[in-house]
């Protein structure tokens, strides 16, 4: 089988974000990039298939010089190879720009299967699965947390409010994972050694044959006006005293302070 995977470098969920002087973007020079969790666990889920059923794993990334790091990880995962679209104006492309971007690079590879994140944690759109499938033609699935591959097809399940939902699709097709799909493995130093030697193929927005006004901030349906951090919370109050006392002091500030009641 070929096993596509779409993955995105994100910073580190443990970053203290800043925002950066426009107002409309993080500041970078202190943050660590790492590959979005999401991802790890379609990267994690193409290696089982791959094990149990043959073939090869492709990642593919758009992102600048610094994403091959996070390129690099996934093939020390075990990942075979990979392919990179570096083009200056293909940054601060918005869901659609980047869906645009992967269908180009995809669609040649006729892949059986497409897997990729629920979403890149920082932005949190959601939406690059589906409009990815929406431009490949090709049956999607959201969220999945536990997959059943078959010959030429896939039982799916998904968790919706109150209750689980089961879904079958043909192939090939996209999927997005959630988490609880599985695991991700950590790379072994073996495997860490190996991936300076796998081949990460460049390409750029011409190579792809894609108008670079139909994505990057050209392109861009979606603009970002603003981004902010939340209000710092004020500091909390302890209560002491007889149950019975914290109770009605507890009742007191529902009422009069929060309001609640």
């Amino acid at each position: 089988m070929k096993i596509v995977v779409c993955m995105k470098q994100v910073p580190d969920t443990t970053t203290r974000v800043q925002i950066a002087a426009d107002g409309r973007s993080i500041e970078e020079s202190n943050v660590t990039f790492i590959v979005n969790p999401y991802d790890e666990f379609a990267v994690e889920e193409a290696l089982r298939l791959k094990e149990s059923k043959g073939g090869e794993v492709i990642v593919i990334c758009v992102g600048p010089e610094r994403a091959a790091a996070a390129i690099r990880t996934c093939l020390a995962m075990g990942a075979d190879r990979a392919i990179q679209i570096k083009d200056p104006a293909a940054q601060n492309s918005d869901p659609l720009g980047f869906a645009r971007i992967l269908a180009a690079t995809i669609r040649p590879l006729q892949p059986d299967v497409i897997l990729a994140g629920k979403y890149g944690v920082g932005d949190d759109h959601s939406q690059v699965p589906a409009m990815l499938a929406e431009l490949l033609d090709l049956p999607q699935i959201s969220g999945a947390t536990k997959i059943d591959w078959q010959e030429g097809r896939i039982r799916a399940h998904r968790e919706i409010e109150g209750g689980e939902e089961i879904l079958e699709s043909s192939l090939p097709a996209v999927i997005s994972a959630h988490k609880g799909l599985n695991e991700p493995r950590y790379a072994s130093l073996k495997g860490i050694m190996g991936a300076k030697k796998k081949e990460i193929l460049e390409m750029d927005l011409s190579t792809l044959g894609i108008d670079s006004a139909t994505v990057g901030t050209a392109g861009r349906k979606m603009v970002i006006e603003k981004i902010f951090l939340p209000p710092a919370r004020g500091a909390g109050k302890l209560l002491t005293g007889e149950p019975a006392e914290v109770a009605r002091q507890l009742v007191e500030l529902l009422h009069n302070e929060a309001k609640v009641i």
